[in-house]
């Protein structure tokens, strides 16, 4: 399988070490030194996987997840955390910010390969199972232009003193589905969300579609953002 990695360390030799071991196994490989400079890498390149060292001067790796984890384009981006930590306690911090992987050094570099390819191919069978209603295929691009857009707006809102006057008659359970969906979240988070089924979720972004004239997901968000109706 190959893939786009980005591979964070500090550590020179075991990065150009590990980064071979990828690259002879398939990978295209990009590295960074810190995670400001991966950081900057991630602005412009697509990435499928990131692989990170935790103690890090500066910005440690959990400080680097969290950054990712709050922007909607790295959302669901999968993470493998590298780190001669290997605490039970330290473990559990990583998964519970949003970690995919965790490997304490020294590791086997197979392993590495194998955890890898494990979380690609997830990758792809989610993707390729995604058909609810309104969603795109691929759902980091669909979150990556819902950030365009949320930042376009923001800009524009510097400008405009105020939204131009518009009014669309929308049910308080249609109001809550738009402001979640303007949040960048996928159908089964909204069922999540409002305590309902995605079926019933499907509707109610149909219904929305109607009745702003709107095709997309991404055309809903922008017609709800540019009218003021997001809350």
């Amino acid at each position: 399988m190959s893939g786009r990695l980005l591979l964070v360390d500090d550590e020179p030799g075991l990065r150009e070490a590990v980064k071979d071991y990828l690259q002879e196994s398939g990978f295209t490989v990009q590295v960074a030194s810190n995670a400001r400079e991966g950081w900057n890498l991630m602005q412009q390149n697509t990435l499928d996987l990131v692989i990170s060292d935790i103690m890090m001067p500066q910005v440690d790796g959990y400080q680097f997840l969290k950054q990712l984890r709050e922007d909607p384009r790295f959302q669901a981006l999968p993470v493998v955390f590298l780190t001669a930590k290997g605490m039970t306690s330290d473990r559990i911090q990583g998964y519970h910010a949003g970690v995919d992987a965790y490997l304490p050094k020294p590791f086997d570099p197979d392993e590495l390969v194998a955890i890898v390819e494990n979380l690609l191919e997830r990758r792809v069978a989610t993707t390729a199972t995604t058909k609810e209603i309104g969603e795109t295929p691929d759902i980091a691009e669909l979150a990556n232009q819902i950030a365009q857009i949320k930042a376009l707006l923001t800009q524009r809102s510097a400008i405009a003193q105020s939204p131009p006057p518009f009014t669309i008659d929308l049910t308080p359970r249609e109001q809550s589905v738009l402001n979640l969906v303007a949040e960048g979240l996928m159908n089964k988070e909204i069922a999540r969300r409002l305590d309902t089924s995605v079926r019933n979720v499907e509707k109610y972004v149909s219904r929305l579609f109607s009745k702003t004239g709107t095709n997309s997901r991404t055309e809903l968000v922008r017609f709800a953002l540019e009218h003021g109706l997001a809350k």
